[in-house]
């Protein structure tokens, strides 16, 4: 008689192994240990052999009888059952292997090296969040371009504009990576280039009228917070470097009696130097008191292994009252000096700009930049803190004459 789910349910174990036959060839497997296991017995090429279809109850008596009648389905054409079996599991593997996160996260390896840390993570998270949910375990071949707009539709849906455009772009790269390993042969984000509106640029916070750029500077003198973070955002002004190079500062970059910092711009991975005015130079000279035996300019509040969180002058900032989003960003510092610098103490945009380590055509390559205008720059940011000096003290300060450096 055939099996039912009360006799494999109720069939307890024996001191050796035994089983319960169903029909056509199928029975339940009863180890001692208690395990029961679904096998078939058949015959192919004249020889007797057996095919496992799971573990009872995982696969219930209904999902075994299927996987019966398929099999002798392929032993009715002339195909071995085990073997059909195998090279599905061949197809299943190659297809996971050949999976779109599969093949991101090989990419991701790849390029880890070339990358900054922050970076990588940020990547990572965005594909965990944003992608492997959807598409994660597609076979990267059977990708469309519909099924990436979806998501990066959904990204846009909630306001992310900039991270669905970034998105596109890194599956873009994921399939070009693909391609140049022989495991896809075309890329379908390429095809939705401006499928997502265009991304409305918004600036930093900035602060750049003079008067309150004084008021600020006087409430840093009410910051409470630690030593470190009071110089960060007291140097963030003055040198206004990006807020990720200035909290990554190293005393080995810094010659103090030079009155010099020259360090590798991330951004256009070229050497920087940034003069050091005087006001700079005696609250690195204070800070170096603390911390001048570590690595780091700005050690980390946990460990001294680290830098300071890159959050650490915008929530200095909030803790003083001001508003990241709307008045001022430790970013923002960079567009404030900028138009000040530009406006009221009429500096030459040219030299400017190669202090802000921006790019910036010149025949004679990088290396050459580095040093540029340097006379021009060391007499700008001594004029610069001098400057904000006149501002924190409340004093009336007229603008220089056109021409002025």
């Amino acid at each position: 008689m055939p099996l039912t789910d009360a006799a494999c349910r109720n069939a307890i174990p024996r001191e050796k192994p035994y089983r319960l036959a169903d029909s056509g060839g199928m029975y339940l497997e009863v180890s001692p240990a208690g395990g029961k296991y679904w096998r078939l017995k058949y015959r192919f090429g004249g020889k007797e052999k057996r095919l496992a279809f799971g573990v009872y109850p995982d696969v219930s008596l209904a999902t075994a009888r299927k996987k019966r009648d398929n099999a002798r389905e392929n032993l009715a054409a002339g195909i071995d059952p085990g073997e059909a079996k195998k090279a599905d599991q061949r197809a299943a593997k190659l297809a996971a292997d050949n999976s779109f996160e599969a093949v991101a996260r090989d990419w991701l390896d790849e390029r880890k090296s070339t990358v900054e840390s922050a970076q990588h993570i940020k990547t990572l998270a965005r594909l965990v969040n944003d992608v492997f949910p959807w598409i994660g375990k597609r076979p990267i071949t059977q990708i469309d371009a519909p099924e990436i707009l979806a998501v990066l539709k959904r990204i846009d849906s909630r306001g992310a504009r900039f991270s669905a455009h970034r998105v596109r772009s890194e599956i873009s790269r994921v399939f070009r990576y693909a391609i140049k390993e022989g495991k896809a042969k075309s890329d379908p984000a390429k095809d939705l280039i401006g499928a997502i509106p265009p991304a409305v640029e918004t600036h930093f916070a900035a602060i750049t009228e003079p008067t309150k750029v004084g008021e600020m500077l006087r409430a840093f003198d009410g910051f409470s917070g630690t030593f470190p973070v009071l110089c960060a955002l007291k140097l963030a002004p003055l040198l206004f470097v990006r807020p990720g190079e200035l909290r990554k500062a190293e005393w080995a970059q810094i010659d103090l009696d030079r009155a010099e910092w020259r360090y590798r711009v991330s951004k256009t991975k070229t050497d920087h130097l940034v003069p050091l005015a005087a006001q700079a130079v005696a609250i690195l000279r204070e800070l170096h008191a603390l911390a001048g035996k570590g690595q780091y300019v700005f050690p980390g509040a946990r460990t001294a292994e680290r830098p300071m969180s890159e959050a650490a002058v915008n929530a200095a900032l909030r803790r003083l009252g001001y508003d990241t989003r709307t008045e001022i960003t430790g970013h923002g510092f960079r567009a404030m000096a900028r138009t000040i610098l530009h406006e009221e103490l009429h500096q030459k945009p040219e030299v400017i700009e190669h202090q802000l380590a921006h790019t910036v055509p010149d025949a004679l390559g990088a290396a050459y930049n580095r040093t540029k205008f340097i006379k021009e720059r060391r007499a700008m940011m001594q004029q610069w803190a001098d400057y904000l000096d006149r501002l924190k003290a409340g004093a009336k300060v007229l603008p220089f004459a056109a021409g002025a450096s």
